[in-house]
């Protein structure tokens, strides 16, 4: 009987994985792959949706267009991995068996045990959420007023935050929708722990687009109309969103794999091998070894360098060959504020921070070639207008 190999997770990690461990196995062995949504999601392009609802059909790729014929889907979500008996639990409390299993479920929000936060602020971690945002600032602007604005809260000013914030002063200026938008960071400059020079010019772009950006206070506590910030401060909202961090899934909290302790994410070797010779891990879900006691960054950018080298070590270890170990190269930071965008420290750019055109087509680009490498061209070119 041939090995079962199977994948859990249809993120940059999952497709990326299965798309690699295809091309690798060409048929010596059956290939399971697991997701509880049929598509494969362009996450760091879902907040274009929040402005525009129709990008969906560019940015949600089917994972029939995605993975071989060979290769069985099942559209489910995982409850529980049994790693004694080699089970996939299930959701219908079906199970799968494996051999070899490689899980790249992603991550949830922290919510960091503040009160309230979880009952009252929106997310921003699948195509279901941002349609929920876009829905949500719609409704508040359509109730509001010029005189009398609807106020949006973002929490959390990294990457999400940051390209929400852009998204929705877009959606504002396109619809002359009357709101107030507010970038509340606990720490003391926007995308924190990166270059001052990449801060300044986000910083920039966001005023520019009348964000109001408060830095260096903590949301302590939420209520149904209220964010508490720092010792005294009070901001009332009308729609408050989380962009605050990241902690493993439930599913895995009592799989017996070694974890870190508060999110629950995985240890996995620099091979992406877990302490369990048979699981591997990889994206969000996992905290990968990089040496110096590093751990790979859990970035879309991460996920698809190492998905290429993670379905190559599946092939390998259904062959009993030798593993290769992976080590994240930063290429760079790219995010997009509304139309405009800002790159930092981009390879063979002859300056470190710029913006303008250059930034918005190589925005556009990282994005295209995803899509191409992992579905085709024709598919990339339909999304680049709207990336």
């Amino acid at each position: 009987m041939a090995e079962q190999v199977v994948v859990l997770g249809s993120g940059y990690a999952g497709a990326g994985a299965v798309s690699r461990l295809e091309s690798e196995l060409r048929g010596e062995a059956d290939i399971t792959w697991i997701s509880n949504v049929d598509y494969h999601l362009v996450l760091h392009e879902s907040h274009r949706c929040i402005r525009d609802p129709s990008v969906q059909e560019k940015i949600a790729l089917p994972v029939e267009e995605i993975k071989s014929p060979a290769t069985k889907f099942i559209e489910a979500e995982v409850t529980g991995i049994d790693t004694g008996d080699r089970t996939v639990e299930l959701g219908d409390d079906g199970t799968v068996d494996y051999d070899y299993l490689l899980v790249a479920l992603g991550s949830r929000t922290a919510f960091f045990g503040i009160d309230g936060l979880r009952e009252h602020a929106l997310t921003l971690k699948s195509l279901d959420d941002a349609l929920s945002i876009h829905d949500s600032v719609r409704s508040a602007a359509h109730d509001a007023s010029h005189s009398d604005p609807a106020k949006v809260i973002i929490g959390g000013a990294g990457l999400s935050g940051i390209q929400t914030a852009g998204e929705i002063a877009a959606f504002r200026d396109e619809h002359r929708a009357p709101l107030d938008i507010h970038l509340v960071e606990g720490l003391d400059e926007i995308l924190p722990n990166s270059d001052p020079e990449l801060q300044g010019a986000l910083r920039k772009r966001l005023e520019e687009r009348d964000v109001n950006i408060l830095t260096g206070e903590f949301i302590g506590e939420v209520d149904e109309e209220t964010v508490y910030v720092g010792d005294d401060g009070e901001l009332d909202y009308d729609v408050l969103i989380w962009t605050g961090g990241i902690t493993g899934r439930e599913c895995v909290q009592d799989v017996d794999l070694e974890k870190d302790d508060r999110s629950h994410r995985i240890n996995a070797e620099m091979d992406f091998q877990t302490d369990n010779e048979r699981v591997f891990a990889i994206g969000d879900c996992a905290l990968i070894e990089q040496g110096n006691d590093d751990v790979a960054p859990p970035t879309a950018q991460a996920a698809w360098q190492a998905a290429d080298v993670a379905g190559e070590n599946l092939a390998r270890t259904v062959r009993g060959q030798p593993l290769k170990t992976w080590t994240y190269n930063d290429k760079g930071t790219v995010v997009s504020v509304g139309d405009d965008a800002v790159a930092h420290d981009v390879d063979f750019a002859p300056i470190s921070t710029f913006g303008g055109l250059p930034a918005e087509m190589l925005k556009k680009g990282i994005a295209a070639k995803w899509i191409a490498d992992v579905t085709t061209i024709g598919r990339a070119l339909q999304a680049w207008p709207d990336m």
